[in-house]
């Protein structure tokens, strides 16, 4: 509890000094709980602050009970959910403490039924870092369009230290100012390759394709391979990486800071007889280790799967539910 309240001690008091029943922080205590344990809307937050008020006063006062949704509404309407937002991923990075050696997974993904076509309301995208070992979302951010991902993966890395972490992002955040913003931040990065980056996504396959083709003759690499078995579905993945990057023309290599690397994941899948099969080229600031990247990427698609609901972070529920409700 202390620590929570430590970390949103920066937020400023939106109400009048004096004509208030219910102080900021058992507004933020309550909400914040009750929102970790599944509330969506005010009136959820109400019936779960009623249910727990003996709980609750173990950690603070609660001399006036718990406030009406109206009361927590006015008060989350008149909160800077900018320094909100801030505060909060803040004190989530306080349970993951050290990135050092570990994967932190970017993704963006739009939020299902988020839309609604007669109010003119889009979809909600949000862009979030999951520290993939401790499965724990360590921040998140809001944009209007799925494009607007390029300008808010650096706002979020800002906020996260990422000093001695892998950053793996999809293709959307293969940008250079992106890479570069990892290497400044003392990270690293796995970065996804597709056609948004054209002249390099041809010149990394043409590469694969050849180096498959002559069974790497004369080109050092590293190989791993993984068989999974589940359900009568078969899949096979396997990751060359390569460090030698003479065939790439320098006015390409050179725009990437710290790009020291790429690898292909391929990825054969047999289900119920059918087989199919996908390449996936990466670029990356990290030894040519294919084990590693292999693991690293599929720590990355781990994210994919983490369900909607736990996806959402607090502070999209706090500063969004008001016009929901």
């Amino acid at each position: 509890m202390q620590s929570i309240l430590d970390h949103f001690s920066e937020l400023e008091e939106p109400r009048v000094a004096g004509r208030t029943l219910y102080p900021m922080e058992e507004l933020l205590l309550l909400t914040i709980c009750a929102v970790l344990s599944g509330a969506e809307t005010w009136i959820e937050i109400v019936l779960f602050g009623k249910h727990k008020l003996e709980w609750l006063r173990t950690l603070l006062p609660f001399e006036n009970g718990i406030p009406s949704h109206d009361t927590l509404g006015d008060f989350f309407a008149a909160l800077n959910a900018q320094k909100f937002e801030t505060c909060f991923m803040k004190w989530m990075q306080t349970l993951c403490p050290s990135l050092v050696g570990k994967i932190l997974a970017v993704d963006g993904k739009t939020v299902r039924r988020s839309h609604n076509k007669s109010a003119g309301q889009r979809a909600i995208h949000l862009v979030s870092a999951f520290a993939s070992e401790g499965e724990i979302l360590l921040g998140q951010l809001k944009t209007e369009e799925k494009s607007n991902e390029i300008t808010a993966i650096p706002e979020l890395l800002e906020a996260i230290d990422i000093k001695g972490a892998t950053v793996t992002i999809d293709a959307m955040g293969c940008q250079t100012g992106i890479a570069e913003k990892i290497i400044n931040g003392g990270g690293h990065y796995i970065l996804a390759v597709k056609n948004n980056q054209p002249t390099l996504y041809e010149a990394i396959e043409s590469f694969f394709d050849a180096s498959m083709e002559s069974e790497f003759k004369n080109v050092p690499y590293t190989f791993h391979e993984q068989v999974e078995k589940d359900h009568g579905r078969i899949e096979t993945r396997r990751c060359w990486s390569v460090d030698r990057l003479d065939w790439l023309e320098s006015e390409i290599k050179d725009r990437w800071k710290n790009f020291s690397s790429v690898s292909m994941i391929e990825s054969i899948r047999e289900i119920k007889g059918e087989i199919s099969s996908e390449r996936r080229y990466y670029i990356g600031s990290v030894p040519a280790e294919a084990q590693r990247v292999a693991y690293s990427i599929r720590k990355h698609w781990g994210v994919e799967s983490v369900p909607q609901a736990h996806r959402k972070e607090v502070q999209y529920e706090l500063t969004d539910c008001v016009k929901a409700a």
